[in-house]
This record gives structure tokens, sequence and C-alpha cells, in this order.
């Protein structure tokens, strides 16, 4: 079922792929890698001015990557904003997305966390390295592929 959005990205010749609505009647769109900055920055100028979450997931073992976006359109006297989800999936092999820390800047430690946990690695961002694990840690702990090392390094807490 094609929602309100998708129809407005094929009128203007944007391509994109309707993954419909989810329980919340939000309308849902996968965006390739390619194209995501360019029709982020065309969602900002069309009012999609604040972006509620990021977040990454492993699809499958072995399979994609995907990076979710959850945007919001906050006017004045509205009492329920419009929002939008959006997926932009990537190969596992070399997962690179555009950042869009220049159109929302609070996408910033979101983008950091998803390279840290899933190795993402989002193109032109400012400060993309790893935020929760350290610098020296090897591979990409929520993976579904990812195997834990069987040794920890304990640190001293103060």
């Amino acid at each position: 079922m094609q929602g309100r959005l998708s129809a407005w990205l094929v009128k203007h010749g944007l391509i994109h792929r309707s993954l419909g609505f989810d329980y919340q009647g939000i309308e849902t769109l996968q965006i390739k890698p390619e194209d995501w900055h360019s029709i982020a920055v065309i969602f900002y100028v069309y009012g999609y001015n604040y972006l509620r979450s990021q977040c990454a997931y492993d699809v499958a073992p072995g399979g994609l990557l995907a990076s979710v976006y959850h945007l919001t359109r906050i006017e004045d006297d509205v009492d329920q904003p419009e929002e939008l989800c959006i997926k932009v999936f990537a190969s596992r092999r070399n997962p690179r997305i555009p950042s869009v820390f220049w159109v929302w800047k609070s996408v910033d430690f979101q983008e950091r966390e998803s390279y840290d946990m899933l190795g993402i690695s989002y193109d032109n961002h400012p400060r993309l390295k790893r935020i929760l694990m350290p610098e020296s840690w090897i591979g990409w702990p929520l993976r579904k592929d990812y195997i834990a090392p069987n040794f920890y390094e304990i640190q001293d807490a103060h």
C-alpha cells in the first residue's frame, strides 16, 4: 500500500520503495544508500525538521545491515505531528551510508553508536569513531555473526 509521501516521491521522480505502514500507521519507506542524503535534504525542506531517533540492526546472519531513521514534522498548533520511518539497507561487506549529520545534528551520537555496534560507516560524519566500545575493540558486537571473545580486559574503576 502506497502512502501520501510515497506518492509524492513518485510524482517527483524520486526512487524509493514503499514498505507500507507500521502498527501505529506511520509510513515506512526504503531508500537506497546512494539516494539517501539528497532525499533527506528534501524531507527536511518539506518540513521533517526533527529526527526523533536513528538505530540500526542486522537483518540476518550474513545478510544486509539496516539503518532506520524516525522523522517528525513539527509545526505550531498541531496536536498530532506527522511521522515517517526511513530504512536504508547496506551490504555487509562494505556497509556505507551517507551521514545526515549536516541535515539533523541530533543524529551525531546515534550514527556513532550504529558504527560502533554494527560497523556501518556513515560517510561525511565529522566524528565517526567508537562511542561505547574501546577503540582497540575488534569486531562489531551486535552483528548476528559476531563471535564474542573468551576474555575481557578489566579496567580500573575510579
